[in-house]
């Protein structure tokens, strides 16, 4: 029997929010497309730009190609709040992220970095590592916070050559010690910096801090409209107080920073019965952008499922680089172990960890369909 695959690209579905018109994004696209070429800022930017704008404006396209870019509803969104001076930066960025798994192109820096503030968190979601013991254990040594020092380093290597930074990874954020600096630090630097909370920290200083620095996307981490579903999926946590800072965070914003072109959006991890996207809408709909659930990975056990039939190559090792509160370069979270460690920052560059060994022999290995020489990749299902 085939082994189902988890399509990382797709992982996004069932968005809720005001519909995007792409035929309006076409228009203005193809109105500024000379000034878009001019303002790349080298040769490289350039070819992809030109790439990019052919796939959007140039013909027909009579079947999905996941080689061709494309303009989905989460990224008409993003697209809404660029300037026009900022197109060019934006188109490149998306280009590079959506397309380059496609077509395993590596070039001199990840698409995506995935920052953890800290690996600690205060929930153990039913569908998360978290509830390994072997993570969790301080013990271990997996658990801690990252210092500012080391941040401003992976920020200023990251600045002008990516454009999307995440803070979250195996921990909460909102937890870690110097998040307010970090967030001030990062502000304004990155057209697609984001940030995953599950909210419980969300207080009023914290609110500001995120509303000062302005990021693209502020995701909400939430899978339900009700208890007890809500604290059984996200063991520790209770919805009431969840709900209370969401709305005092919503009303922050509209009374405070109204001018702010942060998208929120509440997603949950579509895990099993009960959960209802229109229930989601209904609850969360008037307090963020959008509601959306997001496809389960069954990640919380990687290292105890059995091996698997997958040969097609996993997306993420072209796509982002994930790195941990103390350095540590993990080509993914689904080994959130780090079994794979591919380098430590500041000891290697972001950019020699992303060009060099043992990235490159990773990727070597999947496209040659031997992911199952590699532990877990022969376990996984990410493609």
């Amino acid at each position: 029997m085939t082994t189902p695959l988890y399509k990382k690209a797709d992982s996004l579905i069932e968005l809720r929010s005001d519909d995007p018109d792409l035929r309006s994004a076409l228009a203005r696209l193809s109105g500024r497309r000379d000034a878009i070429l001019a303002s790349a800022a080298d040769a490289s930017g350039r070819a992809i730009l030109a790439q990019a704008l052919a796939d959007l404006l140039d013909g027909p396209r009579p079947t999905p190609d996941p080689t061709r870019f494309a303009l989905r509803p989460h990224v008409l969104a993003e697209l809404q709040r660029i300037t026009d001076a900022e197109l060019a930066r934006y188109l490149v960025y998306r280009y590079r992220y959506d397309v380059f798994p496609h077509t395993h192109v590596v070039d001199a820096f990840p698409p995506c970095l995935q920052v953890e503030p800290t690996s600690i968190c205060n929930y153990r979601c039913v569908f998360c590592y978290q509830t390994d013991p072997q993570l969790t254990s301080p013990k271990n040594g997996q658990m801690g916070m990252m210092s500012l020092d080391l941040f401003k380093t992976i920020i200023d290597e990251a600045q002008g050559r990516c454009e999307a930074v995440t803070l979250a990874s195996r921990g909460e954020p909102l937890m870690c010690r110097d998040i307010d600096a970090m967030l001030a630090y990062a502000a304004g630097k990155f057209l697609a910096f984001k940030i995953n909370t599950n909210a419980w920290f969300l207080d009023e200083t914290k609110a500001h801090a995120l509303l000062q620095a302005d990021p693209s996307t502020i995701v909400f981490s939430a899978d339900a409209a009700s208890e007890p579903l809500y604290s059984q999926l996200r063991v520790h946590g209770r919805l009431d107080r969840v709900l209370a800072n969401i709305e005092r965070f919503h009303d922050i914003r509209a009374r405070q920073y109204p001018h702010a072109r942060v998208i929120t959006r509440v997603a949950g991890v579509r895990y099993g019965g009960g959960q209802s996207l229109d229930a989601m809408e209904t609850f969360w709909g008037g307090l963020v952008d959008q509601v959306a659930f997001v496809e389960y990975n069954p990640w919380e056990n990687t290292y105890e499922r059995p091996i698997n039939d997958v040969t097609a190559p996993c997306s993420d090792l072209w796509r982002r680089m994930f790195v941990w509160f103390d350095g540590t370069a993990n080509p993914c979270d689904v080994d959130y172990r780090s079994t794979l460690a591919a380098g430590t920052v500041p000891a290697r560059s972001l950019g020699e960890v992303w060009t060099g060994e043992p990235y490159a022999s990773y990727r070597r290995a999947h496209l040659d369909g031997r992911r199952s020489g590699l532990s877990p990749c022969n376990r996984c299902t990410v493609v």
